[in-house]
């Protein structure tokens, strides 16, 4: 037996990955804290600073963080991963894995789509919300700095996106340490505040929610929507999943994240039932005047964290949206040569750039962009809640009557916080909502195209069989030609160009079709299915999984040694379809015209797929769709 034993220095793997998790994970809901409970009370349905009001919201966040997150998220969502992954792509692709033929497929395939689309209205909204309650810490130090706040966030959003090409392994090891003394910092100064009103605790009793909600109803329920604030970033749990797992997450969550945020939310409850006059800034006066600036500084790092953890989820979640066809072709730099998942998607870096940079310049503080935070996040819960009775009731078939009771109150719970972030949609809940609308009709739109281009192709293809009986007569010449094809079954026009103009083939002709597998991960040597149909013609299938980069050269290092051949001596051949307008098209044409324009706008498929520049040729031909 081999014992291996490691350096005293190096904690145990699960406790790395759970210290990893704190950095990357627990960034956008471990800063909500610096503005989440104040809105309350300075927001536009802001309540009378009392009793009553104080008790009722820091109940109404007790149970919002055990309900959504806890009970949720950590207990119930969690264990719906797909081989190890979470998120919405990951769930949807479960889904059309074990039903393919469920009848509710293309209503969850929408759900999972508008999901994610609401993603992205997130990671725009958290990297401006989140820099701006940091900065906004200034106006304590001297009033008149107050004017600087939506420069310096400017300087910090512009630095922190300039530097994404850079990739998170080279500060990703620092996330989790940083995160660690943040979630140290806030329960202490919690819990030292905690101390001057122990009674505040007792809002852990559902009763002081109820009593809100009884005697001020409305109020109660609008107050519901700055209450989500708490929970902003709930799904990156689900989401995020892939990475670490989902002990190593629930255990940060338990252990760590969990007890410093009720700590901290309990500490500005009694806080402000002291001091009234403190609400305005309400984080920063937990601590006495001494530790202003440690905050600021430590509070900056933590939202940039924050927004770090937002902005590759989106780089992630283009990354599978492309594998699953919904998405066309973007160039994607993979950052890190030890972890897959870490890449970098240039066209999405400056999209959200400009955005963000739109946002804090519209918006210039954190309370006005309170009103556009919230919304994507209870729409994107609920989406998850639907697809999460699918896979309950339908897939794990758990039809016990309690699980059917408490399903009923997550999801109860789930609505009601949507239906008061619904009412923050003209005040600026508008903005995720519009970003949604517009990526739900790039992907439906990048879709079907691409279906019906498809089908023209197939309808078009010369089967193999026919092509294999006119071989023997043609002209061979040195080398391997790789030609890609959509099916398998058909030859690719490309082929056909090359024989039409040239009259001869390859002494090794290779058609290969590329796959994207309902399931995140495909293991090299699982990857390549190979088949010879006649001698110097065969046939190659690669599957990559829809978090796998799809490198060809490396993968078809796996053909069999009679197929292998020098680079030099081997050709990619690809086909690129140039549309034109039809006469009777299925598609509208806006929708036709803005598939076309994406058609143009798409990456290559050289650098997509990692051929060598010198080795490609590409045959155009004209199609109608």
């Amino acid at each position: 037996m081999t014992v291996t034993v490691l350096p005293a220095s190096t904690p145990p793997p699960r406790l790395r990955l759970a210290l990893g998790a704190l950095g990357v994970v627990f960034g956008d809901i471990g800063t909500s804290p610096l503005y989440a409970f104040r809105e309350s009370f300075i927001g536009p349905h802001r309540l009378p600073i009392d009793r009553l009001h104080v008790m009722g919201v820091l109940s109404l966040i007790f149970w919002a963080l055990i309900l959504v997150v806890t009970v949720k998220y950590v207990l119930i969502t969690m264990r719906a991963d797909n081989r190890g992954e979470g998120g919405s792509f990951a769930l949807l692709a479960l889904i059309r894995r074990v039903t393919p033929r469920a009848r509710l497929l293309p209503f969850l395939s929408m759900a999972a789509l508008l999901a994610t689309a609401l993603l992205y209205g997130d990671a725009v909204i958290t990297p401006a919300i989140s820099i701006l309650s940091a900065v906004e810490g200034l106006a304590l130090v001297d009033e008149g700095l107050a004017v600087a706040v939506v420069p310096i966030t400017l300087v910090i959003v512009l630095a922190m996106f300039a530097i994404q090409h850079f990739g998170t392994s080279a500060v990703g090891r620092y996330f989790g340490p940083i995160m660690l003394g943040w979630f140290a910092v806030i329960g202490l100064l919690g819990a030292v505040n905690l101390a001057e009103r122990p009674e505040v605790l007792l809002a852990a009793s559902p009763a002081h929610a109820v009593a809100f909600v009884a005697v001020e109803p409305m109020l109660a329920f609008l107050t519901m929507s700055t209450v989500v604030l708490t929970i902003t970033g709930a799904e990156a749990l689900f989401a995020d999943m892939g990475h670490f797992g989902r002990k190593p997450i629930s255990n940060a969550w338990v252990f760590v994240v969990l007890p410093a945020l009720l700590l901290c939310y309990a500490g500005q409850a009694a806080l402000l039932l002291q001091q009234p006059g403190a609400v305005d800034q309400l984080f920063f006066l937990l601590g006495p005047r001494w530790t202003l600036w440690p905050m600021l500084a430590l509070a900056t790092v933590a939202t940039v964290i924050a927004s770090q953890s937002a902005i590759t989820g989106a780089f992630s979640v283009t990354q599978q949206a492309i594998q699953l066809g919904y998405l066309p072709r973007l160039k994607i730099v993979h950052t890190s040569s030890a972890e897959r998942g870490q890449v970098f998607v240039p066209a999405i870096n400056a999209l959200l750039c400009a955005a963000v940079l739109g946002l804090v310049l519209g918006f210039r503080s954190s309370s006005a962009l309170a009103a556009a935070y919230g919304f994507a996040v209870t729409a994107t819960m609920v989406l998850t809640s639907v697809i999460m009775a699918f896979v309950i009731f339908r897939i794990w078939r758990l039809r016990r009557v309690w699980m059917y009771g408490l399903f009923a109150v997550l999801f109860a719970f789930d609505l009601a916080l949507f239906s008061a972030s619904a009412t923050k949609i003209p005040d600026g809940a508008w903005l995720p909502l519009a970003i949604a609308a517009a990526l739900m009709l790039i992907f439906m739109t990048w879709s079907r195209g691409r279906e019906l281009l498809a089908a023209h192709v197939a309808a078009e293809k010369l089967p193999v069989a026919d092509f294999l009986r006119t071989c023997p007569s043609i002209q061979r010449v040195p080398g391997m030609a790789i030609y890609f094809t959509r099916d398998p079954g058909g030859v690719p026009v490309a082929l056909l160009h090359s024989l039409k103009h040239y009259h001869v083939l390859h002494d090794k002709v290779l058609l290969l079709t590329i796959r994207t597998a309902l399931i995140p991960h495909v293991k090299h040597i699982h990857r390549l299915h190979f088949e010879e149909l006649a001698p110097g013609t065969a046939r190659a299938i690669l599957t990559f999984g829809f978090r796998d980069e799809p490198n060809v050269p490396k993968a078809l290092g796996y053909l069999p040694i009679e197929w292998q051949e020098e680079t030099l001596r081997i050709g990619y051949v690809l086909g690129r379809q140039i549309l034109i307008p039809a006469a009777h098209s299925k598609m509208p044409l806006w929708q036709e015209t803005l598939f076309a324009i994406m058609v143009r706008l798409a990456g290559s498929a050289m650098e997509y797929y990692r051929l060598p520049p010198d080795r490609v040729v590409e045959l155009g031909s004209q199609v109608e769709i």
